[in-house]
């Protein structure tokens, strides 16, 4: 009796839940069609909706046979964020990254709990069409490749909202009662993501209501507000003197950047799957802190680490948007950014003032800039006869060339 038993048992699926129409409609379509048990992850990375509890139920109430709501906000700034700060993580030099950092903690917490309640399988909400997918499925098989992944919407006929709704109405699963936002928005504590309706269109202006971290730059006050930014190791510690941890110094920045308008994002940008997409997004607190962090940078290091430093930048954005945060690469760079980072300590002022930020003063224990030396006034120590003989030997293969196939031999002619 006990085999026929445990041959009857059904299969276990930990679905990454939003509580949202795709995902409800999965909790459903997973039971009914797979003939799984669902077992729902909502994961809060700071997202607006801040009680989740909601979320649980729903799923419960939808014969999910466990749900789980994590607060995950504090693990996030700690270990993924900041590493971001590190690396002054904007990808092709503009996106800080906001979804591509969050798919990593989650996914770390989905492969955890399908192993505390010994699933086989993952699945998600992801559309074949975005970055998202690749994020999630690369994530998941870099932590326990022997899990099998779901994706549900890649494969179902239910390919408009209205076939959803149809299927959701037929199925018990709870429909919304107002019609859906334009948008496709995901949010968390780096900032929000907004993308699709009448965005689509590269030469429509973004309405105003896609905004809601920060107010209109028009309507700021005209005085600026001056913001200190306070770092240890790399990493920002303090606000305005206050010292604080990394969770809450974003939720404040997000506040102080977000009220001056500072923060708004409308880029045309690559996607993994070789599509260009437009995007909006607010980041207020990221775009101000990776400033400010950038800046003391400049203090702290030399030239040559700056050189390099910049170079790693792009390449560990382009790692971590393509989904490889669980790679040796990204750790790799991690290591250099953490010996880079150990003297990147000190303050940055700056201001906020009608959508624009200007650093307007830079103070460290660790500076690299000697005032004796730069100065031109009384006081200067730099040694002005020692350019000459520099001079001569950092242009000597300059004058070699010229000499022997440039300008100088007269075998090509001056461009």
């Amino acid at each position: 009796m006990r085999k026929v038993n445990e041959m009857a048992e059904k299969e276990k699926v930990v679905l990454a839940y939003s509580g949202g129409l795709d995902t409800s409609v999965i909790v459903k379509w997973l039971q009914i069609e797979k003939n799984m048990d669902v077992i729902a992850i909502c994961g809060n990375v700071g997202q607006d909706e801040k009680d989740l509890e909601w979320v649980k139920q729903k799923a419960l109430d939808m014969g999910a046979i466990a749900s789980e709501a994590v607060d995950m906000r504090a693990e996030y700034a700690e270990k993924i964020v900041s590493k971001a700060i590190w690396a002054n993580g904007k990808y092709e030099g503009v996106y800080p990254l906001l979804s591509a950092l969050s798919r990593p903690i989650i996914s770390k917490h989905l492969v955890d709990i399908a192993h505390k309640y010994g699933a086989k399988y993952i699945a998600h909400g992801c559309t074949g069409k975005g970055n998202d997918q690749v994020r999630f499925e690369t994530s998941i098989r870099a932590l326990d490749p022997t899990i099998e992944l779901i994706a549900p919407v890649r494969v179902w006929d239910l390919t408009t909202r209205d076939s959803e709704m149809e299927w959701a109405q037929q199925n018990g699963v709870p429909v919304p009662t107002t019609h859906k936002k334009p948008y496709s928005i995901d949010d968390n504590l780096w900032g929000r993501a907004i993308e699709c309706g009448v965005l689509e269109d590269t030469w429509n202006t973004p309405p105003s209501d896609i905004w809601t971290m920060t107010a209109n730059p028009e309507d700021c006050p005209a005085e600026p507000e001056t913001v200190v930014i306070g770092f240890e190791g790399g990493i920002p510690s303090s606000l305005n003197g206050e010292k604080m941890d990394l969770l809450d110094l974003i939720i404040k920045a997000n506040e102080i950047a977000g009220r001056n308008g500072f923060g708004r994002i409308d880029m045309i940008e690559d996607r993994v799957v070789g599509i260009k997409s437009r995007e909006c997004y607010e980041c207020p607190a990221a775009l101000l802190l990776i400033q400010a962090h950038q800046s003391l940078e400049t203090l702290c290091l030399d030239a040559e680490t700056l050189k390099q430093k910049a170079k790693l930048d792009v390449e560990w954005a382009s790692t971590v948007y393509r989904g490889l945060w669980f790679s040796q690469n990204r750790n790799a760079i991690d290591a250099y950014n953490a010996y880079t980072q150990k003297f990147v300590s000190g303050e940055v002022r700056i201001k906020l003032c009608k959508g624009g930020l200007f650093v307007d003063g830079l103070r460290s224990d660790y500076s690299l800039y000697d005032y004796n030396l730069a100065t031109y006034d009384e006081g200067d120590t730099f040694d002005h006869t020692a350019s000459r003989g520099f001079i001569d030997l950092h242009g000597l293969q300059s004058k070699t060339w010229s000499r022997v196939q440039g300008p100088g031999s007269g075998l090509q002619p001056v461009e």
